[in-house]
């Protein structure tokens, strides 16, 4: 077991290098120009040469990479070009949002999608299994970005009970700030767990199929016996698979809904740098994004192995 994670741990920082070169090269290539952003379209050639190479532009591309990736390595993310700042802090700061919107969001579609997708798949023949299946069908169908507008229209500007957008910093107000962050996670967490209720109803389906449930239920065992004793374990496989993916698709799920309730996270951060041509950043964030769905993979990988020990003898 110890060999087989010192493999795959190998595997993530090769994946990771191999990364860092993709995101450079597609950052790098992305058309327009970023002194030309700074100086404006008046800005005269000699200008612009001489704040390319002020900020390093006419280095060679595979020296920029070198010291961008030894700075990473040695915690040192660069200044902005734009606005000065350090890209490590701002980072920082901007995780204060984008970070408990996606834990909260992830622990809403868990607590919601489990128990429902339990009871859709030892329902599935009834009324109740099919009122689940619907609801969730309609859930999947609905984008996080709309979910969120219709949240805003019935308990913002309906019942006034909660702000429609915008953030209150934690050390000014954390009262404010968790009641800027409800209607956005709410929105998101919905739409992710419809698609996890799914994805649980038919591993609750397919396990109560086999063969061992079957013995158990021959042997005197209720069906929620034989699936608390013996099933569970058995679907959480193909449940952790889409587990994985949709804590990675929560990122880029916060990204729009972060737009739409004008919340100061990374999704608003890398919109702007984009929009700014402020490279530095959007390599850092596009790195760092990418980095989270490898380790998160990564855990995936390793998860399977404690739930199946037929993984851990055959790998």
């Amino acid at each position: 077991m110890a060999v087989q994670v010192v493999v795959r741990a190998a595997w993530l920082v090769v994946s990771l290098w191999l990364a860092s070169v993709l995101v450079f090269a597609v950052v790098n290539i992305l058309p327009g120009d970023v002194a030309a952003v700074i100086l404006g379209t008046n800005a005269t050639p000699q200008a612009l040469d001489t704040l390319r190479h002020q900020l390093g532009l006419d280095q060679p591309a595979w020296l920029r990479y070198v010291q961008w990736l030894a700075g990473m390595l040695h915690g040192d993310f660069g200044t902005s070009v734009l606005s000065h700042a350090d890209v490590g802090t701002l980072i920082l700061q901007k995780l204060s949002v984008s970070g408990p919107l996606a834990l909260a969001s992830a622990a809403i579609a868990i607590v919601v999608a489990l128990p429902l997708g339990v009871l859709a798949g030892t329902h599935y023949r009834n009324g109740l299994g099919a009122l689940i299946s619907g609801a969730s069908l309609l859930g999947i169908a609905i984008p996080a970005f709309w979910a969120g507008l219709l949240l805003v229209t019935v308990f913002a500007i309906g019942l006034r009970l909660l702000p429609a957008g915008g953030f209150s910093d934690w050390s000014v107000d954390p009262g404010a700030a968790l009641r800027s962050l409800v209607l956005p996670a709410v929105a998101l967490g919905l739409v992710q767990a419809a698609v996890l209720t799914r994805y649980v109803r038919s591993a609750i389906i397919d396990v109560q199929r086999e063969d061992f449930i079957r013995t158990a239920r021959a042997k005197g065992l209720s069906r929620w016996q034989a699936l608390r004793r013996h099933g569970f374990r058995f679907a959480a496989i193909p449940v952790v698979t889409i587990l994985g993916v949709q804590l990675t698709g929560l990122l880029v799920g916060a990204i729009v809904i972060e737009n739409v309730f004008v919340l100061p996270g990374l999704g608003r951060l890398l919109f702007q740098s984009v929009g700014n041509r402020d490279l530095l950043v959007v390599q850092d964030l596009v790195m760092l994004l990418t980095a989270v769905v490898l380790v998160v993979n990564f855990l995936v990988d390793l998860t399977y192995r404690l739930l199946d020990p037929r993984i851990r003898a055959t790998a």
